[in-house]
């Protein structure tokens, strides 16, 4: 018996497949390597490049490996990207995960851990972020994926399938094995330490007119690790028998682009340019967790919150140049 992870060979989901594997758990990774890198996928995981959305290659992984729970990571995941080409965050995001929900029901699996986002939620109507508060995205990947938790919602009432929803806020930081590596690099932090290693001249700052304290955006920054036991779980709560339910993942603190900048120049004793550039579109300006549901139901506590000591493990991992010789047409997930 064995555990499905979907994009598996990204970020996010190579962390929690090795998590699992250290846990002595059986791992399947399906990952197409579109954005995903087969250097992060361990030699003790199975590994499958394909679609989740080939429902061919879903049934025949089930069958060989009695597959009893899927973790769904794959997913196109750049907020600008999906409002320049909204039709591959449907394709990709929406279409294939309901191919491949449909699938794990026709051969039994009916317990999913969704990897699902904070975009759900739009420009917040007040902070910090519940589960209760409206979702209203402002950009096509935050519609991807909660077309994605209603189709949970729906699958539950007709079929019986059980889920969590884990909402992430921003993911962050590395494992001593692995860390951020895409391709454009688009999150902050990596792109900061990008800045401070010398690869850039500077960090582009867009916009710094939002309605925040020093006009620039407002994130909560969750570490890989700790959103890595969250899944794990999540999967433990569905495998007792547990709600379906959708959590939110974050600190609860805030931080501006800004304050990142200045943490980064901190940990990194480095100096930091900074460029000012117009506002992205589908960028809401504040986006804070209030995580008490996952912290009541399933006993989750962030280990690494202190936001000098998450850069500090994305740094370390950066220069240590781990994958340096991954193809750069290969971007991870997440």
């Amino acid at each position: 018996m064995a555990i499905l992870v979907t994009g598996g060979a990204g970020y996010i989901g190579s962390i929690v497949a090795d998590d699992l594997l250290n846990r002595g758990r059986e791992v399947v990774v399906l990952d197409n390597l579109i954005r995903g890198h087969r250097e992060a996928v361990s030699p003790r995981a199975a590994f499958y490049q394909g679609d989740v959305g080939d429902r061919a290659l879903v049934r025949r992984i089930c069958n060989k490996h009695e597959i009893t729970a899927a973790i769904h990571f794959a997913a196109v995941a750049y907020v600008g990207e999906s409002v320049e080409k909204p039709e591959l965050y449907y394709r990709m995001n929406t279409m294939q995960s309901i191919e491949l929900i449909d699938e794990l029901r026709l051969c039994g699996v009916n317990r999913i851990v969704f990897s699902s986002t904070c975009a759900t939620y739009g420009e917040p109507q007040y902070l910090p972020i519940d589960e209760s508060h409206p979702q209203s995205p402002t950009n096509p990947y935050g519609w991807s994926k909660l077309f994605i938790e209603q189709a949970l919602r729906d699958f539950e009432v007709a079929y019986g399938t059980k889920f969590v929803s884990l909402r992430y806020f921003n993911a962050c930081g590395a494992t001593p094995e692995k860390g951020e590596l895409h391709d454009p690099e688009t999150h902050l932090i990596p792109l900061i330490l990008d800045a401070a290693a010398g690869k850039l001249k500077s960090i582009t700052v867009f916009g710094d007119d939002y309605p925040t304290p020093d006009g620039t955006c407002v994130r909560d920054y969750v570490h890989v690790s700790d959103l890595a036991q969250a899944h794990i779980r999540a999967l433990k709560h569905l495998e007792r028998g547990g709600t379906s339910e959708f959590m939110n993942l974050g600190n609860g603190n805030g931080f501006s682009v800004l304050e990142v900048i200045d943490a980064a120049r901190r940990v990194t004793a480095r100096p930091i340019e900074v460029t000012n550039a117009p506002r992205r579109p589908g960028d809401p300006s504040k986006l804070v967790a209030d995580s008490q549901r996952v912290r009541s139901v399933l006993g989750w506590m962030p280990e690494f919150a202190d936001l000098d000591t998450i850069i500090e493990s994305a740094w370390k991992w950066h220069q240590s140049e781990k994958f340096g010789d991954i193809d750069d047409s290969a971007n991870s997930r997440s």
